[in-house]
This record gives structure tokens, sequence and C-alpha cells, in this order.
């Protein structure tokens, strides 16, 4: 197949979402370009090695995880290095996504019962934009859970240096943002796969349906289409 056939049979959105975002082509639409998707799925690498790593560290009973890192001293300096590249990702994402996860009006009622029916399936607001009240709570919550995290593991990193009451809050805080990050990313793994189908290929491909975008934020396909329809 020669390159111009090639060049033919490459998705136009796609291609669009190298570089732009909140872009309407054809029967899709770029959510995210591609810098922003490397950034999110450096992060998630990071996140799984210092898990990975983290673990036989915290306990004995997930010793046998050291193995997969080459032994539990590969574990001790392979942690906090890929915790030093979790934090740096996470701050690049905030650097790209924080003007998009302002906390609006609209937003609000999702700090309470709105979670939950999000999570029943129940139906959406109109006034929904690029991300809903729930996406932005995750974000900001992982922004402050990646400098706890951060914080606390400098002074395990050099315990030496700090007193044992500073450790001891240290180790605390450490293992409550392990746990807090852990459940949550079960959750947005949940949330962005079997909860919305079609919702996964925006941080492959970096594109989503039209109707995806009408159904799940509504606001948003308004302003990226300039369909100002209202659902019936």
């Amino acid at each position: 197949m020669s390159s111009a056939d090639q060049t033919t049979n490459v998705d136009p959105g796609v291609v669009i979402a190298r570089e732009r975002e909140d872009v309407a082509v054809g029967d899709v639409i770029v959510r995210h370009r591609r810098s922003s998707r490397l950034v999110h799925w450096a992060m998630a690498g990071f996140f799984l090695v210092c898990l990975g790593s983290g673990m036989p560290i915290w306990t004995p009973v997930f010793g046998w995880m050291a193995n997969l890192f080459g032994g539990l001293e590969t574990c001790r300096w392979l942690h906090p290095w890929s915790g030093i590249a979790f934090v740096v990702s996470t701050w690049l994402m905030f650097g790209q996504w924080r003007r998009d996860m302002r906390i609006e009006e609209v937003d609000k009622p999702w700090i309470g019962p709105r979670m939950f029916k999000y999570m029943a399936h129940s139906e959406g607001n109109e006034e929904i934009g690029k991300y809903n009240g729930g996406q932005k709570i995750f974000f900001w919550s992982a922004i402050v859970a990646a400098l706890v995290m951060a914080a606390s593991g400098v002074v395990l990193w050099w315990p030496e240096q700090f007193s044992s009451g500073l450790r001891q809050a240290s180790i605390l805080l450490h293992e409550a943002g392990f746990i807090y990050f852990a459940c949550s990313i079960v959750l947005h793994v949940y949330f962005g796969t079997a909860a919305e189908p079609g919702t996964f290929r925006s941080m492959t491909r970096g594109t989503v349906t039209r109707a995806w975008a009408r159904l799940h934020h509504p606001r948003w396909y308004r302003e990226v289409t300039g369909d100002d329809s209202r659902k019936r």
C-alpha cells in the first residue's frame, strides 16, 4: 500500500487529536489531544510502578511482588524515584487540565447525593460541560493526594532528618494516600469502561462519538458542535 493510501485511511479525528481538542470532525468529537493522553498514561504507568514496588515494602504479605522488580532492595530505590515521576506527571496533568476543571455552580450538587444518582446511571444535566462534577472532584482530590504522598514520602525517604512524631504522621498520611488512590483508580477505570461504553477511546484515539458527547456532556457537545437543540 502506498503512503498516500495509508494517509487516506487514517481517521481524520485521530489526526486532529494529535494537536487539538474540542473539535467536531464528522461523526466524532476530539476530546483529548495527544499530549494530554500521554500525560494521563504516564501518570497511570508511574502509579502502577509505585504500587507494585511499594506493596512489598509496606507489608511482607506482598513480599512476592518484589520479585517482579528484581527484589526488595530494588523496590526500596525504585519506589521513591517512581514516586517523583508520578508526582511530576500529576502536576503536568494539573497544568494541562486545570482550566477545564474549575468548579462551577452546576457542579456543586455533585458534592452529595447527586454522585449516587450518577453511579446509578440516572438522567444527566443539560448544563454539564466537558467534565462533570464527579470528574472534577476526582481531579482536585487526586492533586491534593499527590501532594500529601509527596510530602510524606520525603519524610519517609530521609527519616533521620525529621522528628519521631512527624515520621509517624507521615506513615499514616502515606498509607491514607495509597488507600485513596488504590480505591479511586478502581472506580476511575470502571467509569471509564463498563459504566460508560465509548469513554475509553477518548484516552486511546482521543475521540468520542457525537452521541456519547450529547448523552454525557450535553453543554460541551453544544459548545463544540454549535447544535443548541435540547432533549425533548
